[in-house]
């Protein structure tokens, strides 16, 4: 049995499922469900035994002890975190509570938990941490892919909070032993995605005739991740990941941030064409950039390929019609993940912005 942190949210909820679609171990699912956790991503698990969800957050060390002692997982994987920039901006607190206090109630709970084991599953034990590459802070235009030795230079709220959890990772290994793999990751996306960050936003916006709002001139580039990939990935590192080290998981497609929405609205135009015959792309619309917005990100992911084997199995082009044919398909989870609250942040970060 593994214990999941985070499991209803975007990455969390992808790997849950397709952890139980290729395993019968069962998984502990321990989310707080925030604006952002979904239940409803879980839904197709709905009466398997191998699911047990628990509503809770990593920051109750009393619930984290006790769902330790009582199903003893062999492993823990970390993807509990406030994870959007601009709310971080907005809204830096609950940043520092989940993603650097909680990683350490967090750690300290799995701790003693660790000690308690006898040796054989102790030397068996793992702690995952998932992180983003976004701690390295940005790159200029020509200079090399952050590799695991870059220097951490967070530039926003939400990268520094998960600098630091980083770092008390890392510390609970050096200072007590406990057996830890952290992974950084690039940005994802795919099925399942909260739609304020970029892609989903698009998809969502262009169907509903809304403006597609571009940070400044939209040529900050990103390296993208298809996230069952990144899934494939923390599988990997988890079952033979070196104990201390990092990884570094990109999906080798570094693209601007406007060549993507330019992506997206042309498999629209063709899966599912506005009734007046126009490109979706005639509703994009630059709005003010955000404070601090990192020009570009860039994963060197060779290390897990050279010493684990593992590398993306889908290419950007294969990834994001895949991703737009699901949110084409899905429409009525779309429309339940939309409350009022999720459309006055829209309202506030981007359409006031463009004012």
């Amino acid at each position: 049995m593994i214990l999941v942190t985070g499991g209803a949210g975007f990455i969390g909820a992808n790997f849950v499922l397709d952890w139980l679609a290729g395993s019968q171990e069962p998984v502990i699912n321990l989310d707080k469900l925030t604006y952002a956790g979904n239940a409803e991503n879980l839904s197709s698990l709905a009466g398997d035994a191998r699911h047990i969800f628990v509503h809770g957050d990593i920051g109750d060390a009393s619930l984290v002890a006790r769902l330790l002692a009582e199903h003893q997982p062999r492993a823990v994987v970390n993807f509990a975190a406030e994870s959007h920039v601009d709310r971080s901006i907005h809204g830096p607190e609950d940043f520092i509570q989940t993603n650097v206090v909680g990683t350490l109630r967090l750690l300290e709970a799995v701790r003693h938990h660790w000690l308690t084991l006898d040796d054989l599953e102790r030397e068996a034990f793992r702690f995952l941490h998932v992180s983003t590459d976004e701690v390295y802070g940005s790159l200029a235009p020509d200079a090399p892919a952050f590799t695991e030795e870059h220097v951490y230079e967070p530039n926003s709220p939400y990268s520094a909070s998960k600098a630091a959890s980083d770092h008390l990772v890392r510390a609970w290994h050096h200072t007590y032993g406990l057996p830890v793999l952290t992974t950084n990751c690039s940005n994802n996306y795919g099925p399942h995605h909260f739609p304020e960050k970029l892609i989903p936003l698009m998809i969502v916006n262009a169907l509903a005739g809304k403006p597609l709002p571009i940070y400044g001139d939209g040529m900050q580039v990103r390296d993208w991740l298809y996230v069952k990939d990144h899934c494939s990935a923390i599988r990997r590192v988890l079952a033979a990941g070196e104990v201390g080290e990092t990884y570094n998981v990109g999906g080798w497609n570094e693209k601007p941030n406007l060549d993507i929405v330019h992506t997206v609205c042309g498999l629209l135009d063709e899966l599912r064409p506005r009734a007046d015959g126009q490109s979706y792309s005639t509703q994009i619309t630059y709005v003010k950039d955000r404070p601090g917005h990192d020009r570009r990100y860039a994963i060197d992911a060779r290390k897990i390929e050279r010493e684990l084997g593992w590398k993306p199995a889908e290419t950007f082009e294969t990834g994001i019609r895949k991703t737009v044919q699901w949110y084409l398909d899905h429409a009525e989870w779309v429309a339940h993940v939309q409350t009022g609250a999720y459309r006055d942040w829209v309202q506030t970060q981007y359409v006031d912005a463009a004012k």
